[in-house]
């Protein structure tokens, strides 16, 4: 029986409709993957804002430039992150998915008082305040206050390395409460 009269498209046009169909599947598959090479693998992290007055102050300005490209956890090199704009300004990260974020120049944190209970690495005074799956630790004893956000499961190696490089560029100062 003839095409025509069951009322069913051309052979023709059906194959050619399902190779059509294959080709474009084919390159949305491939533009796919050459658009996910592209980026970068670890993305670009959005950051809320916070209130960090002293951001502008030469400290924060002597200390971003010197804080090392990576650092080391449990084993594993983090590197730097890009920080999606409106980046905030004086801020680093590292690592992916969970970011290591340091803040410089923010106000005195409410948690440091005379009774606080800090730590002392590598000569710099820290002040932790444990949060749910991260730890955020705070330099209280620089002319600059300066945050450290750690994941819970990056250990104790990028809080030393911090350290060092903040002994290494920033002067101490006594503590003010």
């Amino acid at each position: 029986m003839p095409e025509t009269e069951t009322g069913a498209p051309p052979r023709t046009l059906l194959v050619l409709a399902a190779v059509l169909v294959l080709v474009l599947a084919a390159g949305v598959a491939v533009a796919g993957l050459v658009m996910r090479s592209g980026r970068d693998e670890n993305g670009a992290l959005a950051l809320v804002p916070v209130d960090a007055p002293q951001a502008a102050a030469p400290e924060c300005a002597q200390l971003i430039p010197a804080l090392p490209a990576q650092l080391d956890s449990k084993g594993t090199a983090l590197t730097r992150r890009t920080i999606a704009e409106p980046a905030p300004p004086a801020t680093v990260a590292w690592g992916a998915p969970d970011a290591i974020v340091l803040r410089c120049g923010l106000g005195k944190p409410p948690e440091l008082t005379q009774t606080s209970q800090l730590r002392l690495v590598s000569g710099v005074q820290w002040l932790p305040v444990e949060g749910p799956g991260s730890s955020t630790w705070y330099v209280v004893d620089r002319a600059v206050y300066i945050a450290l956000t750690v994941p819970d499961s990056a250990g104790t190696g990028p809080l030393q390395e911090i350290s060092d490089t903040i002994a290494a560029t920033l002067p101490p100062v006594p503590l003010r409460f």
